[in-house]
């Protein structure tokens, strides 16, 4: 892809068959994939190659390197970008050639999407050697890389919802590290309006799509996906945020184990949360928990 594509969009041989618009759009098209490819080249299969007579010491390999496989989290937040500009030139002359060339049963997005598929295919791997390796020596290594690998395809999943974010003034990055995201109904009560909560909760909620932040939570409505691909993606808009800082919690709601709140400067507003499962609530109240001590 970067020889047989990426390198021919700079051959002046090539050049009669771009059209003007794709014309420094390499950097759109092929994301960072020529960083995860000198990754892979220079260091991680070099440093794979040293386990061949050990492979069950192999997760010290990942754990190694487990901060380069945060570029895999940029290539993912660049796809969406990457197939929107692919599905306008899929049927350019240039991409025809390319892959006439190189012989190439596929056309060129099948080849953009292994990136995605490879950093889902590690924990695959790493899961399937665990199960052979129980008690021996370098097990405890490779469930940290497993955990690991794990908290990168989150990060990889939540960014790419963070990215749907429309509407926002701000910059999110100023909001600290993105810790969950998740669909609630929630139900809100104001003191400034006359209804008690009891009153409200007969009400139908909303459907709101929660983005937990550092420094601040934001409330937003997801827009139903269409189109195809990564362009199904949905899309939130953003409602508005409370700053965790004057933020407080109410872990158990009455009646449903399901329920928490989330209220804000001393309850004059209060958010009523209902989480798909009891399991779901636990892990945000304690991330919000952790946030907040």
């Amino acid at each position: 892809v970067l020889q047989g594509y990426a390198a021919e969009m700079d051959n002046p041989l090539m050049a009669h068959l771009i059209s003007p618009e794709l014309q420094n759009k390499k950097d759109i098209l092929f994301g960072n994939m020529e960083e995860i490819y000198h990754f892979h080249n220079r260091i991680f299969l070099r440093e794979l190659e040293n386990y061949v007579e050990y492979p069950e010491l192999v997760g010290r390999c990942f754990l190694d390197q487990m901060e380069d496989f945060q570029i895999y989290e940029k290539y993912c937040q660049n796809k969406p970008r990457s197939e929107s500009l692919w599905r306008q030139f899929s049927d350019s002359v240039f991409f025809q050639e390319c892959q006439r060339k190189l012989d190439h049963k596929l056309s060129l997005d099948s080849y953009l999407l292994k990136p995605v598929q490879r950093i889902t295919k590690y924990q695959l791997l790493l899961k399937e050697m665990l199960k052979y390796s129980k008690n021996c020596e370098g097990a405890e290594d490779l469930q940290e890389a497993l955990t690991s690998i794990l908290g990168i395809l989150k990060a990889v999943n939540d960014s790419m919802h963070q990215i749907a974010i429309t509407g926002y003034d701000g910059n999110l990055n100023e909001l600290g590290k993105l810790l969950m995201q998740g669909s609630f109904n929630v139900w809100t009560d104001h003191k400034k309006g006359h209804a008690k909560v009891k009153d409200l909760a007969r009400f139908k909620p909303m459907q709101r799509h929660l983005f937990l932040h550092e420094k601040a939570v934001l409330f937003c409505k997801k827009r139903e996906e269409n189109g195809e691909g990564y362009e199904k993606a949905p899309s939130y808009s953003y409602k508005h945020s409370l700053n965790m800082a004057a933020v407080g919690i109410t872990e158990n709601v009455k009646g449903d184990a399901k329920k928490f709140e989330i209220w804000y400067n001393a309850r004059e507003e209060v958010y009523i949360i209902q989480a798909p499962t009891p399991e779901v609530k636990a892990t945000w109240v304690n991330e919000i928990r952790k946030v907040l001590t």
